[in-house]
């Protein structure tokens, strides 16, 4: 069957290269350049699964900027727009979900298509479009994929869930399932609105997770104490588990801090205390890593990589971002070294080519992840990278 995929970030590209094992997919964009480089099999993001996969499998899998020609005759439309956090509203921005929703409802016959929304959205999201538009060919289906794992995390989901409870939501599940590696997925099937609440609690679980052992992090260093012996202690409850437990400037990236977000505004009428924390501890670490920097009397600091993870390209609302901030409105100087920007300049700060020039001209060195190439100027690094893991 022909699916469009309209996005091609990590959630659409790893779904629009998993399905077009098997089926006949067009990936939608607004990007001339991304649009070339999937049709000329180069993956315009890092992902080591998507970049082995573009190479090694024989993909049924067109991009194009056509949005017609994409989405006519599609059995699925999966929409994996971006829906950034407006501040202003404190909700997400929607405007290019309901764009190709409007684009769907010109061209598509609501009785042959499926409208399938993999992007974030507030809680509610799915039933106030309906409504709207009036329409009922739509649902929801969160996603769980990490930056830079995003195509391995579709081929071994932890599990599948579909916001809604009928035929068509358990064939697109099998879509999914069938173009998976690992067998017996865990597949759920609910309303759409508890769906929705679904992606936002768990993101928001991950983020106070982050939350927490990075304030234990802030307590043992305040201390004088061995973070990693008490993380590695608490850690050994097997009710905690040794997993997401290594310390950071932040979560940030492109889900939790937004998710965190628009969960709390989502509870504007109901009472909570801990929603609220998780948001304000991120503020609160990042400018205990500022003040920690800037007590060192550097005068020039130099930030190692503006990504979030190691392996990936992505710097969207990195933590490390917001640190570089507060130390420059501490008058403290800031440069950067990051391979991925070949400019000279990034929003306002200059960017250092030369690694060497770098570790040279920086008095100390900032890095959310360790990296070895640091290891000769290992005494001007500060990180807070306990376990050497994303």
């Amino acid at each position: 069957m022909k699916i469009t995929v309209a996005g091609t970030g990590y959630v659409g590209l790893s779904l629009a290269t998993l399905l077009s094992q098997k089926h006949e997919v067009v990936a939608l964009d607004v990007i001339p350049e991304k649009v070339d480089k999937i049709n000329k099999r180069i993956s315009p993001i890092a992902d080591e699964y998507i970049e082995r996969y573009f190479r090694e499998r024989d993909l049924n899998l067109t991009a194009t900027l056509d949005w017609k020609e994409a989405l006519k005759g599609a059995r699925y439309v999966i929409i994996s727009t971006p829906t950034n956090y407006d501040d202003k509203t404190n909700f997400f921005d929607t405007s290019l979900v309901e764009d190709i929703i409007k684009k769907c409802i010109e061209v598509c016959d609501p009785n042959e298509t499926t409208m399938v929304v993999k992007s974030t959205i507030p809680v509610g999201f799915i039933e106030n479009v309906k409504k709207k538009y009036g329409i009922d060919n739509i649902m929801f289906s969160p996603e769980f994929l990490r930056e830079g794992q995003a195509l391995y995390d579709s081929l071994y989901p932890s599990r599948i869930i579909v916001g809604e409870k009928s035929k068509r939501a358990e064939e697109f599940a099998f879509l999914l399932s069938d173009c998976a590696i690992k067998e017996d997925i865990d597949v759920k099937y609910m309303g759409a609105t508890e769906a929705e609440a679904v992606k936002l609690f768990a993101n928001t679980y991950l983020a106070l997770r982050v939350s927490y052992f990075n304030e234990l992090d802030t307590y043992a260093e305040m201390k004088g104490l061995n973070t990693q012996d008490i993380i590695e202690g608490v850690c050994s409850d097997p009710r905690i588990g040794s997993h997401y437990n290594n310390p950071s400037f932040g979560y940030g990236g492109y889900c939790l801090p937004k998710d965190a977000k628009q969960l709390l505004a989502n509870y504007k009428d109901v009472p909570q205390n801990m929603i609220r924390a998780i948001v304000d501890s991120n503020d609160t670490r990042k400018q205990h890593i500022a003040d920690m920097v800037v007590s060192r009397g550097p005068k020039i600091v130099g930030v190692y990589r503006l990504t979030m993870k190691s392996g990936s390209d992505n710097f969207r609302a990195s933590a490390i971002q917001t640190v570089m901030s507060l130390i420059k409105k501490k008058g403290v100087d800031v440069q950067i070294y990051e391979p991925t920007i070949k400019e000279d300049q990034f929003e306002g700060y200059r960017v250092e080519h030369d690694l060497d020039t770098f570790k040279n001209t920086s008095d100390v060195i900032i890095a959310n992840r360790y990296d070895e190439e640091l290891e000769d100027e290992k005494a001007k690094v500060y990180t807070r990278d306990i376990f050497r893991n994303n």
